[in-house]
């Protein structure tokens, strides 16, 4: 699903993120995970609910 988030959300880069900007960020809004493009941060993000979030990077870390 994408959303658009609230202004003021705090979004924080991933750790892997390296200095040529390809990279995402994430932020917290309640119940929901947003990632969004940190080369386009007024565009759409993709939401997860917290249990949603917790599959998607238990499978990136795996691989799967």
């Amino acid at each position: 699903m994408t959303i658009t988030m609230k202004t003021g959300l705090l979004w924080r880069k991933a750790s892997y993120s390296n200095s040529n900007s390809n990279c995402v960020e994430v932020g917290q809004d309640g119940a929901q995970v947003a990632v969004r493009d940190t080369q386009d941060r007024t565009g759409p993000a993709l939401a997860f609910s917290q249990r949603g979030w917790r599959e998607f990077t238990r499978r990136v870390k795996n691989g799967s």
